[in-house]
């Protein structure tokens, strides 16, 4: 073939590769004057096949987008049949493998956007894997071979329950021959993701039954563990696009473009979000700060279930929870109080200074106005209790985001009360930390000079706190505040 022209239009100058259907030349147009590609049906092919070719042409000559492979012509001399589609120059997404995570985003955000456009249109590419898809020298993503992508009127030309794609790439519903829709194209390129964040595909096995069970059974290895250097954020994306069940995907690629655009503060992905769908709601990143593991997994599946959140990353302590804030500036830091070292309030003041864009909704299971008070005071931008519901949760979330002091149930009853009906038993701050003291072991002159004041208004501060207590010594005093809240028993360990 090479030096023939064909059709006294296509002048045939190189061989591109060849398939089990098709063999690919790279020629010149000599009419319009440009280069582009002919993807010729081998003439041994079945009728299944054949029409399956003729599919290609009719489903993506009417899509028009600069990550997707444009189809020029369908056209046939004698019993060849061939194709005139765009020649891209450029690499196969298998030269980005491994990538790193701004590859990741940057590429997966363009693909992520050629499908959503081609969805909207009703076509399914359904073979999406790294050598279906070309960056050129650009970083122009290239979306090629829809040749299983399925028009919205197209005919079935598989017998029902035949599997049709590339193993390694299948999703769950095409490894069972289940009817497909779009989603079946995120799961394929979260496999695609997941390859180039990890470098090697989440399931591997020689054997392909064994390859398709996997994909409909067992959980993908964590990227994390394989490559530690990818973002929490990114690996989250990445695993909500490989759910097994399709409505626990992203339920558009629109959405899956707008969750990796801002996974990388900083970067120029993050520059994108105005490049995406202006229908989308923006999508919240979310931190979360906890001990409790099991807790604070389970709030990161719940909040990873939903479209309008992003997990970007998590702490297990304070001084975690403050690099988290200033490292990632999440959108909002839900943070408990009580953690191991630094607790949620010895940061709170850090983060609000290192961190100000960062909304901080404290999420904790105290419920005492003092810890309500304090963590107010220190910059929270909203108290929820964890007995919360989820409903309250997500509207806590939603409205600090947008600026709104947020009080939980239980907890604004309390700051109310405490506001319009002060109790004249309601000891000052200095009575307090001098009971507090005392609880911890401090004789007069140390609490005295602790808190900088004269041995006679120590004397006075601590006869008024003894009264409010009705406590005949300091001791009886201080057990009474610690009884009814006033004091804590943290803070009685801070002191030792």
């Amino acid at each position: 073939m090479i030096g023939r022209t064909v059709r006294n239009r296509y002048q045939i100058n190189e061989l591109l590769g060849e398939g089990s259907t098709a063999t690919v030349y790279k020629a010149q147009d000599t009419r319009l004057g440009r280069e582009v590609a002919l993807k010729v049906l081998l003439p041994q092919v079945r009728d299944t096949v054949r029409k399956r070719f003729f599919q290609e042409a009719t489903a993506v000559a009417a899509l028009n987008h600069p990550g997707i492979m444009a189809i020029y012509d369908i056209d046939q001399e004698g019993d060849m049949h061939f194709l005139v589609v765009e020649y891209v120059e450029g690499e196969t997404l298998g030269a980005f493998i491994p990538s790193t995570p701004q590859q990741v985003v940057d590429i997966g955000w363009q693909i992520a956007q050629a499908l959503h456009y081609a969805h909207e249109r009703q076509i399914i590419h359904r073979d999406i894997k790294p050598a279906n898809i070309k960056v050129t020298s650009s970083g122009q993503v290239k979306i090629m071979d829809l040749g299983l992508a399925l028009p919205p009127d197209a005919k079935r030309v598989t017998a029902a329950g035949m599997i049709i794609g590339t193993p390694a790439y299948l999703s769950p519903e095409q490894a069972q021959g289940m009817t497909l829709d779009y989603r079946t194209d995120i799961y394929s390129l979260g496999i695609v993701l997941y390859e180039m964040a990890a470098g090697q595909l989440p399931f591997l096995s020689d054997d392909i039954p064994a390859l398709l069970l996997q994909h409909v059974k067992e959980p993908p290895p964590s990227i994390r563990s394989i490559n530690p250097n990818v973002p929490v954020a990114l690996e989250n994306v990445i695993l909500k696009a490989l759910e097994k069940n399709p409505t626990r995907r992203f339920q558009n690629a629109g959405a899956l473009a707008q969750a990796l655009s801002i996974v990388l503060t900083g970067s120029e992905a993050a520059t994108q979000p105005s490049r995406a769908l202006p229908s989308e709601r923006p999508m919240l990143r979310v931190a979360i700060a906890d001990d409790h593991a099991v807790l604070r997994k389970t709030l990161v599946n719940f909040l990873s279930e939903r479209e309008d959140f992003i997990v970007v990353g998590e702490a297990g302590d304070g001084e975690a929870a403050l690099n988290l804030a200033v490292e990632l500036q999440p959108d909002i830091l839900l943070l408990d109080l009580n953690m191991p070292g630094k607790g949620g309030l010895d940061v709170l003041p850090d983060i609000r200074s290192r961190a100000p864009d960062v909304k901080v909704l404290v999420l904790t299971g105290r419920d005492e106005e003092w810890y309500i008070t304090q963590a107010l005071k220190a910059g929270a931008h909203g108290y929820v209790l964890k007995s919360a519901s989820e409903s309250d949760l997500i509207d806590a979330i939603v409205k600090v985001t947008q600026g709104t002091l947020v009080l939980g149930k239980g907890v604004a009853e309390k700051v109310v009360t405490g506001m319009l009906s002060p109790s004249p038993n309601k000891l000052s701050e200095t009575e307090r930390q001098i009971l507090l003291m005392i609880a911890g072991g401090f004789d007069n002159d140390t609490i005295a000079e602790r808190l900088s004041l004269s041995l006679p208004a120590f004397i006075e501060s601590l006869a008024r706190a003894m009264d409010k207590m009705k406590a005949k010594d300091r001791h009886a005093a201080a057990l009474n505040a610690l009884r009814q809240g006033d004091i804590l028993l943290d803070e009685l360990h801070a002191l030792s």
